[in-house]
């Protein structure tokens, strides 16, 4: 899990300096039925957060339930509902799997509570 976790930290490391963010932000992390799986998202999670922080950008964190309204307009979406909303609001991108599909769905939700806020 270590050498998995120095790789995450490198790969977004790499996008961080290669893409010039001005902010990350990261999804909170929910109990899942598996105790494994939540503990090594959390720690996924900790590296994403660190790696971002240590390039000086700030982390906003969204709960599920933000990111599934933000998209699709209840909290208590499916996933391929939310999969569903990323192909009519970016048409033409291939989906590269539901980590991606998250990942973008955090980003849309972050640019719009940017957006809300000006």
């Amino acid at each position: 899990m270590a050498e998995r976790l120095v790789e995450l930290d490198a790969a977004l490391t790499d996008v961080i300096l290669h893409h010039r963010p001005d902010a990350g932000a990261v999804e909170e992390v929910f109990m899942n039925k598996n105790p494994q799986s939540t503990l090594k998202l959390g720690q996924a999670r900790g590296v994403a957060m660190l790696a971002l922080a240590r390039a000086g950008l700030p982390v906003a964190e969204y709960p599920t339930k933000v990111v599934k309204k933000a998209l699709v307009g209840t909290g208590g979406a499916e996933k391929a509902q939310v999969q569903a909303m990323l192909k009519v609001l970016l048409p033409g991108v291939g989906l590269a799997g539901e980590d991606a599909s998250d990942a973008l769905a955090v980003a849309i939700t972050h640019a719009n509570m940017l957006g809300s806020h000006r």
